[in-house]
């Protein structure tokens, strides 16, 4: 890898340790990240079993079409973000921003989707502590609680994981913007992109446990 001094810290021999140990972070990150996804996880299981038709029907009344939208979205963010890694390894730095914007509007629609489903959560008494009818759950409406507050702090801790990785998104666009980026100086846009990429994965995994547990064979 061709040294642009300009971006070599003092503390580094050169720039690619500086790459792999920029790279060796973040993957430390993501592991300390899935554990606390890991937990959540755990969790769900547990109580998945226990009380497996309450959690059924709870899940059922989710909305799987903003769910199903929002895979799209993401999955397609995945891909924007995979090709501003490879334009930016590749030399072709012109195209790095537009990839860039496009990956954190792609972030942005999904958020403001999961806002309106949100809302429509809310409508529909899915909200417990602020819209929930107890009546309508039959013999075991805390278990049924218990689904829906695991769904929130799921979702919502996914959520903000992906307004960081959208801030994230955007500094790199505005970098890549003011040409701070070459052939020999990517790794940041390709850090980047792993955080991205655990964000677009972990909510592959959120939507067959959250959205389909209801679904009958």
């Amino acid at each position: 890898m061709s040294a642009n001094p300009t971006h070599l810290a003092h503390h580094f021999a050169d720039v690619r340790q500086q790459h792999d140990t920029a790279t060796l972070g973040m993957w430390v990150f993501l592991v300390t990240e899935a554990m606390v996804f890991g937990g959540l996880f755990l969790a769900y299981t547990v109580y998945r079993v226990l009380y497996a038709a309450e959690f059924a029907a709870a899940s059922a009344h989710l909305n799987v079409v903003f769910g199903g939208v929002n895979t799209i979205v993401l999955l397609s963010s995945s891909l924007t973000m995979a090709l501003a890694v490879y334009w930016a390894q590749t030399g072709q730095q012109g195209r790095v921003p537009a990839a860039l914007i496009l990956t954190a509007l792609l972030g942005t629609a999904f958020l403001v989707i999961k806002g309106f489903e949100y809302h429509g959560d809310y409508e529909d008494n899915l909200m417990p502590g602020l819209a929930f009818d107890e009546h309508a759950w039959g013999p075991h409406p805390e278990r049924v609680k218990l689904f829906l507050v695991i769904y929130y702090i799921m979702t919502g801790v996914h959520a903000v994981h992906l307004i960081i990785g959208i801030g994230l998104i955007s500094i790199l666009a505005l970098m890549a913007r003011r040409g701070r980026f070459t052939r020999g100086y990517y790794y940041p846009v390709e850090v980047g992109g792993l955080y991205w990429h655990f964000v677009d994965v972990i909510w592959v995994f959120l939507l067959p446990l959250l959205y389909l547990a209801g679904v009958r064979n």
